[in-house]
């Protein structure tokens, strides 16, 4: 009995990662679609510069996202929001 629990927790732990790289996949036409709207915008593949690599890339999707109305960290945002109590002043 107690191999058959033991050979179904190891199946299980197989299994688990298997299913979560599943989820993430994309395909050659989406990573091909997202290349040719950053070489829209300047960013330029295989130019030799790869000191700058990071900055150019980011560079890049930032004037995307701004092209395309995106902000950079969720969505658009309304209302307001207030934290904290009352100012006091300095001479208090």
């Amino acid at each position: 009995m107690k191999s058959i629990i033991r050979a179904a927790l190891v199946a299980t732990a197989l299994v688990v990662p298997v299913a979560s790289f599943a989820q993430s996949q994309i395909t050659r036409a989406q990573v091909r679609a997202e290349l040719a709207q950053l070489e829209s915008v300047g960013y330029h593949v295989g130019d030799g510069d790869q000191a700058h690599y990071p900055q150019a890339i980011q560079a890049a999707e930032a004037k995307l996202a701004a092209r395309n109305g995106e902000t950079a960290y969720g969505g658009a945002a309304s209302g307001t929001t207030q934290a904290g109590g009352g100012r006091v002043s300095q001479a208090d």
